[in-house]
């Protein structure tokens, strides 16, 4: 997985003239409008909307790319009841991006995602089918389907692997207000050797989104959308589900960005992680995607708490608690025991995680004690009035509120 992260950002700093440009943190401290880094793009806002201080070093990038930390898990992108259940949503991932700030577009951005894929990677050019936005006059009035996308792609995929969809797939907006614009969506078919394409957006585990170019035209404000005074490019691609495909596995988590972690909970345990769509394998899932939405939430300045960011990382962290409680038989705190393991695997990539470990570690385990505390008390008054209510099997109103 670091190999695949690294060659990403290989071919475009090294092959395409972009700049590394570091993740932000995942917990924005600049903007008000997110309660986390839902995208790569976050961080470029300034310079989507012409508003960058001339005088910052950002504002002199025409290129960039990087892996960016990203946190879906409350506002407008929200994967947090999908992650455990399936294997490929997350509460923390890396977007793998490049950007363009008034200088490439469509042509660019389509001539180097095509030749990364096929390319620098080798994915069967025919497992690959693209989507485009092709028109939406209630989310997206006044913008016309994109067939200037449309033409470009003809040059690389027949017709029939070429799929127009609505705002809902193909019109990006980091959130209720700000940059945005059309998209067009790559997605993988898993299995091969086969038409997929009435399989694509259609949440079939097989046939994935793992990448997404937009098409920063727009800005959206309260009242409508408005042009922006320069077109911009901004690309992102899930690296977990780039690594599923790499390896040719058919989860996410039987990835190595995973199995360290899934391996440690099945020492805490004494539990064994198999595939089964079973509520252990599920809090497996849960387990090893959500102590990285904390760690790295903590690491960059956002402790739990009860209000704001703070209280979603704190409801993720108590979700993990619950399925290991619940699942695994694990009756004492052990997320904080999964940090080194995380620190091990991801601190070369992202520093702060080994340069905030120990803090870190302590928090975690200040909020596992406490939420046992309260789950073990909950749990025994609820069996009390269960049983006092047996013969019924009612629990009356006010005994529940």
């Amino acid at each position: 997985a670091d190999k695949v992260r690294e060659s990403f950002i290989e071919f475009f700093r090294d092959g395409n003239g972009h700049t590394f440009w570091p993740s932000s943190p995942c917990v924005p401290h600049d903007d008000p409008t997110l309660l986390f880094a839902n995208a790569g793009m976050n961080q470029y806002k300034p310079l989507f909307l012409g508003q960058c201080d001339p005088a910052l070093a950002m504002a002199k990038l025409k290129r960039a790319t990087n892996s960016q930390k990203c946190i879906r898990a409350g506002g407008k992108k929200c994967d947090l009841d999908d992650v455990g259940k399936d294997v490929y949503h997350h509460t923390y991932f890396e977007m793998l991006g490049n950007w363009s700030f008034g200088d490439y577009f469509k042509e660019g951005a389509i001539k180097m995602t095509w030749e990364c894929l096929t390319v620098k990677f080798g994915l069967d050019p025919e497992r690959l089918y693209i989507t485009y936005f092709g028109g939406d006059e209630v989310k997206a009035p006044g913008v016309p389907a994109d067939e200037e996308t449309r033409q470009i792609w003809l040059k690389y995929v027949p017709p029939e692997r070429l799929l127009p969809f609505d705002a809902a797939d193909n019109f990006w907006e980091m959130g209720d207000v700000g940059p945005c614009g059309p998209c067009t969506e790559i997605h993988y078919d898993r299995i091969g050797g086969r038409d997929a394409a009435a399989l694509v957006n259609m949440d079939d585990p097989d046939v994935l989104e793992i990448w997404n170019n937009v098409f920063i035209q727009y800005n959206r404000e309260p009242g409508g959308l408005k042009e922006l005074p320069a077109q911009h490019v901004d690309t992102g691609m899930g690296f977990e589900r780039l690594a599923m495909a790499m390896q040719g596995k058919q989860s996410n988590y039987d990835t190595d960005v995973f199995q360290p972690l899934l391996d440690r909970v099945a020492t805490l345990s004494g539990k064994t992680y198999g595939r089964a769509d079973s509520k252990p394998d599920v809090a497996f899932r849960v387990i090893s995607d959500h102590i990285r939405a904390v760690a790295f939430s903590i690491a960059d300045g956002q402790l739990p708490s009860n209000t704001g960011a703070g209280y979603v990382i704190r409801r993720i962290l108590r979700r993990a608690i619950r399925y290991g409680y619940s699942f695994l038989d694990l009756n004492e705190p052990f997320m904080h025991a999964l940090v080194p393991s995380l620190a091990g695997q991801m601190g070369d990539a992202f520093p702060e995680l080994k340069a905030q470990q120990q803090l870190i570690e302590r928090v975690i385990l200040e909020e596992e004690e406490s939420f046992l505390h309260t789950l073990a008390n909950g749990i025994e008054r609820l069996e009390a009035r269960l049983n006092e209510f047996k013969s019924t099997k009612v629990l009356p109103g006010d005994v529940v509120f």
